[in-house]
């Protein structure tokens, strides 16, 4: 009786978790989608050249832990490890431990877009089965525009690096959302100017970001340019974090990838603008944790072109402190800024010591921020808009 060949033969490699994983045959694998991350994928890729991958090991405290988190850990959690959130998508998600990046198990319904990358997760030592999530010390998030609810951009930031180039970029307007996001996120916000050798006066973009907001750190950088992390240092270190923001074509990737270093496992893509309007395209589709080569960790995050504010009147009130702080002196306490009568802020125009361009945009973002904010009302604590 005669019998079939076999098909051809799997082969077995190992993981950077020394785990022997059946590998697909090349005929199959050719036709094969890759589904994992971009740290996952130069992993694989390494050993199917035959190369040992090389795993960093860090501490907890290099990682960002400290006495905020070990406070919120129970008695009976010590048999569970914190480990960082490092990527975040649709089904699933990756994590920082002390040994290196690890895949988290989900518990059935969980929803991913209660994390942020950068969160601080227990976890179950042997199975990776992610349990909670402690509380932020700091949260980015913003309002996409039509929805109520706010979409979470990164956890536990002690800076924001908000990107933008000195040609059409540069939008007063837009980098006051992202001041305020930053402010009332509880991030240190930093204005970070790039292509500042193609600008005629490079200076005038410096004095004008900087008038945005009392005290305000602005910087001109090259992210091309390894002195550009050298630049960026006082907001580094180890154990800290940071955050990079900006519209797509800004050079945030090519800052990441600086920051990160050459042997960066696995660099961003970049891309180019186009030159009538400075816009860029988005080469950053998701968010994630790198380490950064002189201690600490930055956190990449697509381009965005439409920022919404909501339950951000704390952070508004800190980036137009100038404004903020003459309301006391209205004749009313409900003074809208606009027609009253003995208003200290239409005065403060009128003498010259206010722009009003910047008072109207005020207006602005407070009307947006109010019309987003869910505020509850009612014996029963129904919500309205």
């Amino acid at each position: 009786m005669p019998t079939s060949s076999p098909g051809p033969p799997t082969r077995s490699w190992t993981s950077s978790a020394s785990v022997a994983i059946q590998r697909p045959p090349a005929w199959r694998r050719s036709r094969r989608r890759w589904r994992g991350s971009p740290l996952e994928r130069v992993t694989s890729l390494r050993h199917a050249a035959g190369s040992r991958a090389v795993t960093v090991a860090h501490t907890l405290a290099e990682l960002g832990w400290s006495a905020f988190f070990a406070d919120q850990c129970r008695p009976d959690e010590a048999d569970l490890v914190p480990q960082r959130v490092a990527t975040v998508h649709r089904a699933r998600m990756g994590a920082l431990a002390e040994a290196g990046p690890v895949k988290l198990m989900l518990p059935v319904h969980t929803n991913t877009g209660d994390y942020a990358v950068g969160d601080w997760v227990l976890v179950e030592a042997g199975t990776q089965m992610l349990r909670r999530c402690l509380d932020r010390r700091t949260v980015l998030e913003r309002r996409r525009e039509g929805s109520v609810a706010p979409q979470l951009a990164a956890a536990n930031v002690d800076t924001l690096f908000i990107v933008t180039s000195c040609n059409a970029d540069f939008n007063p307007t837009r980098l006051e959302r992202y001041l305020a996001l930053a402010n009332q996120g509880g991030a240190e916000p930093v204005i970070v100017l790039t292509k500042a050798d193609a600008a005629v006066d490079a200076e005038r973009y410096r004095r004008e970001a900087g008038a945005l907001q009392r005290d305000l750190a602005v910087t001109l950088v090259n992210p091309r340019e390894s002195g550009a992390a050298t630049q960026l240092g006082p907001w580094c270190g180890p154990g800290r974090t940071v955050a990079v923001v900006g519209s797509s074509g800004v050079g945030k990737s090519t800052l990441v990838n600086t920051l990160a270093g050459p042997s960066h496992a696995a660099p961003q893509a970049t891309g180019g603008i186009r030159e009538h309007d400075a816009k860029g395209r988005h080469t950053t589709t998701s968010r994630s944790l790198h380490a950064i080569a002189g201690g600490g960790w930055v956190i990449d995050t697509p381009g965005i072109r439409s920022l919404q504010l909501g339950d951000a009147a704390e952070g508004i009130d800190t980036l137009f402190a100038e404004i903020t702080e003459l309301a006391p002196e209205c004749r009313f306490r409900d003074c809208t800024h606009a027609h009253e009568p003995g208003c200290a802020v239409q005065a403060a125009v009128a003498e010259g010591r206010l722009d009003a361009e910047r008072v109207a945009r005020w207006r602005i973002l407070r009307a947006e921020n109010r019309g987003n904010t869910v505020v509850p009302t009612g014996p029963r604590g129904n919500k309205r808009r």
